[in-house]
């Protein structure tokens, strides 16, 4: 259930509920908005239960207790009383009325491929740069990453651009080389349901950027978010990469309803991932403009300064020289959004 304290509560009060949920074995999760403090007291049914028994409503500073009806607790728009989350990256914001897009290569495959395109994406007004060190391959006989060789050249690049990176952890036995350079942690939509991966990426507390699984319902996205926040993590980002359907004239369907169902149902900030779902370079720029226009807090796009030699997904990664255009007329559509870029990126450009 839900807490909702009065503007007017002092650190005293919340404190003394905090306690008392606590005390019968739930969870206090406690989250400072601009106005108020809402406390979600999380647990089984039978700590529900004994939540319930406590009479929270008749303490001072309590303004009122409703039940949470949803399943995931932590990740329902009711935890933050209305109020979206805003994830801090370094000095980038996402969420709220804070848009970012996030642009580079789907994987690392040289220095110079790197750094090239760290360069472009970055002149071109990108707030993160993205890289893939392990990559989940449907052929065990593709190129699966430069792991541990991949994760020097990002941190080469970060030292360079000084970009925060987003790269895809794919094991929990990588966790520890992926938190040395990784500012944002993906999950991808094949390990959206790795629980035992959620739950460690929710232990160590670096933000989180989840992508929706092939054939996942939104309710099954929101449940596996709730994996990692439930460890104390709240720096969860949602991303839409396109599901599985009966249409085969591109490789995924991108489900931008999601974007403003998603909005209606958790404080989350909520991406799409274009690239991946069309699968061709020619679709990805309508379907970014769409993106951002249907409200998405940001976007990841694959960025590549010679597509025709990509060792994975050259067909749909964007040019580096048409990045900067791009990402104009991208910005220019979250802008119709009522979202804004960061201010530093805003001023650089």
């Amino acid at each position: 259930m839900m807490i909702v304290m009065k503007e007017t509560a002092s650190e005293a009060e919340i404190e003394t509920v905090v306690e008392k949920i606590e005390r019968v074995g739930a969870h206090a999760h406690r989250s400072s908005g601009a106005r108020v403090t809402v406390i979600g007291a999380i647990g089984d049914v039978e700590t529900d239960a004994q939540v319930g028994a406590l009479g929270l409503e008749g303490l001072p500073g309590v303004d009122r207790v409703v039940p949470i009806l949803k399943p995931y607790k932590l990740a329902s728009a009711q935890i933050r009383h209305g109020e979206p989350s805003v994830i801090e990256v370094g000095s980038r914001r996402i969420g709220g009325s804070s848009f970012a897009l996030i642009a580079g290569p789907c994987t690392v495959e040289s220095r110079e491929q790197v750094l090239a395109t760290a360069d472009a994406v970055k002149a071109g007004g990108a707030a993160l740069l993205r890289g893939g060190a392990y990559k989940p391959r449907t052929s065990p006989y593709t190129f699966q990453g430069l792991r541990e060789e991949g994760l020097a050249l990002l941190a080469e690049a970060k030292e360079h651009t000084g970009m925060p990176i987003v790269t895809e952890l794919m094991d929990v036995r990588d966790l520890p080389a992926v938190l040395e350079i990784a500012d944002v942690i993906q999950i991808g939509a094949r390990n959206m349901q790795n629980f035992t991966l959620l739950s460690e990426v929710g232990r160590a507390g670096r933000p989180v950027l989840l992508k929706r699984g092939l054939s996942a319902t939104l309710e099954e996205l929101l449940m596996a978010a709730e994996y990692i926040l439930k460890e104390g993590n709240p720096h969860v980002m949602l991303c839409e990469r396109g599901i599985r359907t009966f249409e085969s004239a591109y490789r995924a369907t991108l489900d931008l309803q999601a974007v403003p169902v998603l909005k209606e149902l958790t404080h989350l900030p909520v991406l799409v991932d274009p690239s991946h779902a069309a699968g061709r370079r020619e679709l990805v720029r309508a379907m970014s403009l769409a993106a951002a226009a249907a409200g998405a807090d940001g976007i990841i796009v694959e960025v590549h300064p010679k597509p025709e030699e990509a060792l994975c997904d050259g067909p749909q990664a964007l040019r580096t020289e048409d990045f900067a255009e791009y990402a104009q007329a991208v910005h220019a559509a979250a802008a119709l959004a009522g979202k804004e870029r960061p201010k530093s990126l805003a001023r650089a450009a």
